[in-house]
């Protein structure tokens, strides 16, 4: 499904550090480093009759769980008229480094209940972006057998919540085919410039804004 952003739109992007990427936290026109800042410079560019305003509230370090925690401050109560997230690899994580794992259903429950809200408490658009891993370093390739679940459970959601979806997993790997991993993120998590570029291009891609 391709929304259709209304003029003078509130925008709200949300998720862990990947869409958190710098931000100040005490600036909100700040919208950090990462594709968040690269999507609301190109839009407003592509599309200044639209009058759009950009709002970031990603946090590093954050599963779906937090999101849902924080989820009537930091998405509620601002109102926006679309909702952007990308979350999930943390969830993945953990199990790997803290021996904190979450389930699919966990991360399923937790997310469905965050665009539940959206939904019946806004009515505003849904565009969910894809979990992803890149394989470097070569034990992110150990990581598939938790996260492809989850992007499963987060492709579900899209169709429950008939959510613009952007497949973010797929799109960095066939741009391994181009680069090498570590160009698009040196961690196999978190993207370089041009991995934040890439998934700009997907959001506004998405929307039909390029």
């Amino acid at each position: 499904m391709q929304i259709t952003i209304p003029d003078n739109a509130t925008i709200l992007f949300q998720g862990d550090s990947i869409t958190d990427c710098g931000r100040d936290y005490k600036n909100d026109d700040q919208l950090g480093l990462g594709y968040a800042k690269f999507v609301a410079a190109w839009y407003q560019m592509l599309c200044p009759e639209k009058n759009v305003t950009f709002i970031n509230r990603g946090i590093s370090g954050n599963r779906a769980g937090h999101l849902r925690d924080r989820w009537q401050k930091e998405c509620i109560d601002l109102k926006p008229d679309v909702v952007s997230i990308l979350i999930g690899i943390n969830d993945v994580w953990r199990r790997y480094d803290s021996n904190d794992p979450t389930s699919v259903e966990t991360y399923m429950d937790n997310y469905r209940a965050i665009l539940t809200q959206v939904r019946d408490e806004l009515g505003a658009q849904l565009i969910l972006l894809e979990p992803f891993v890149l394989p470097t370093p070569e034990d992110r390739l150990t990581w598939r057998e938790d996260l492809d679940p989850k992007i499963q459970a987060a492709r579900a959601l899209a169709r429950e919540f008939d959510a613009t979806y952007v497949p973010l997993d797929g799109i960095f790997a066939q741009a391994c085919s181009r680069r090498e991993a570590s160009h698009w993120a040196e961690d196999g998590v978190h993207p370089s410039p041009a991995g934040h570029a890439l998934i700009a291009q997907a959001w506004l891609q998405a929307v039909g804004a390029m």
